[in-house]
């Protein structure tokens, strides 16, 4: 199927299986490893226990000599029992970190699994320590738990605790909400300027000096899939969220550009003018990657709340066939235009019964497995090729520059099983 045509009959209104049983989640702390990265004045002080320190310090790879914008304040057993106020402890351990480091514009506490567990109220916390060390630093808060949630949530809830104290404005912009690194982002940007859209805001900024401000004449267009909560604090501030395709392969970026260019009046001769050259390199770089993966089947489990997104882009730009597509959570006003060309026919599954999902898997007996760290081995053991769904988070994969590297991501384990089987039979 050519890409530039929709399929007769997409996914919006498919049926989906709704699962609540036991599954399988990582840690939403590890957004903190990509946003400290993105915010270069800001630090992130998770409140938690020693293994959430081990957690980051092991997934980040960052010595401690190297002073990472990142670090964990350790609730001791004192605190656990509560036979000391972690209040007092927690403001003595901020101030010594901002004395220490003055280069920290924004300080988020984070909340973890033991510092929910003992009702420690952060909220509070954040708004005591602001107004302490205002103007310099603003303290904020939100949840990285991974209680209840999966580990993209993590960024979510951090960019919606951001959106209530962002500035009044009523000027007519954009704002693009969601981490990308900075050279996609700049590619973004120089796409959209191209095109004679220059007011553009980013959520989350580079830096906290950087202009950011929200308003009734804002519109947004998502860059990633899992932002729920940010998406309605920002409509709670008056903004309009631009429903487009994600900007995954030549398809999806050219959709997501299209609905912008649409809001913004860009003619028709503007948008191919600009398009056409950078569509075209992402075309023949996906069709190179996707020669191994053309009529090959695949099964997702909800894992980053990418796979639908992905998805379509397997399907409809690499030849793929989707068995079934799980997600965390399916926000249809969030991903309606991926499931409108998502051609009807895998399985949609919202939540996780893990049990049940690998029953399901193991009887598909799929060329390619998307799922977690946790289940990716024993799948492995048994024969299943599969990806590790936190790779297409960490991965630069967005918009035409980066569209061969993500079929690229899905192609090499395909390879690398076609070379072990060859290894295997001479």
């Amino acid at each position: 199927m050519s890409f530039d045509t929709p399929p007769s009959t997409g996914c919006r209104e498919a049926p989906v299986l709704r699962e609540r049983g036991q599954h399988e989640v990582f840690c939403g702390l590890t957004g903190i490893i990509w946003l400290h990265r993105k915010m270069q004045d800001a630090f992130f002080l998770v409140v938690g226990s020693r293994t959430c320190a081990h957690l980051l310090q092991s997934a980040a790879g960052v010595m401690i000599f190297a002073e990472p914008r990142f670090g964990t304040a350790i609730l001791e057993e004192t605190d656990l029992a509560g036979l000391a106020d972690a209040q007092v402890e927690l403001e003595r351990e901020v101030g010594r970190l901002i004395a220490r480091r003055p280069d920290i514009r924004q300080l988020f506490l984070v909340g973890s699994c033991p510092s929910e567990v003992i009702k420690l109220d952060l909220a509070r916390a954040a708004e005591k320590l602001s107004v302490q060390h205002a103007p310099h630093v603003r303290v904020l808060n939100y949840s990285g738990s991974g209680i209840e949630t999966t580990f993209t949530q993590g960024e979510d809830a951090c960019l919606a605790s951001m959106v209530p104290s962002l500035p009044e404005t009523d000027a007519r912009q954009l704002m693009l909400v969601g981490a990308l690194p900075d050279v996609v982002e700049d590619q973004a940007r120089d796409l959209l300027a191209q095109m004679g859209i220059t007011d553009v805001a980013i959520l989350p900024a580079r830096r906290a000096d950087d202009p950011l401000s929200v308003g009734p004449n804002t519109v947004f267009a998502l860059l990633q899939p899992f932002l729920g909560d940010t998406l309605a604090a920002l409509e709670r501030r008056g903004a309009r969220h631009l429903p487009a395709p994600f900007p995954f392969g030549a398809e999806g970026t050219t959709g997501w550009l299209r609905a912008v260019a649409n809001e913004f009046g860009v003619d028709d001769a503007t948008f191919e003018r600009v398009t056409a050259a950078p569509r075209a390199r992402a075309t023949r770089a996906v069709a190179q990657a996707a020669e191994s993966l053309s009529g090959k089947s695949i099964f997702f489990f909800p894992d980053s709340q990418l796979e639908i997104p992905l998805a379509r882009f397997l399907t409809r730009e690499c030849g793929m066939r989707a068995i079934e597509v799980g997600t965390p959570f399916l926000h249809k006003n969030i991903l309606g235009p991926d499931l409108d060309l998502l051609e009807a026919g895998p399985q949609l599954t919202e939540g996780q019964d893990v049990e049940r999902q690998l029953d399901r898997c193991r009887a598909a007996q799929p060329d390619l497995t998307v799922c977690g760290l946790g289940l990716a081995n024993p799948l492995e053991a048994e024969g299943l090729a599969t990806k590790w769904a936190i790779e297409l988070v960490f991965t630069p994969v967005h918009f035409y520059e980066q569209a061969g590297d993500l079929a690229g991501l899905f192609s090499r384990p395909m390879r690398r099983r076609a070379a072990l089987k060859l290894g295997a039979a001479s």
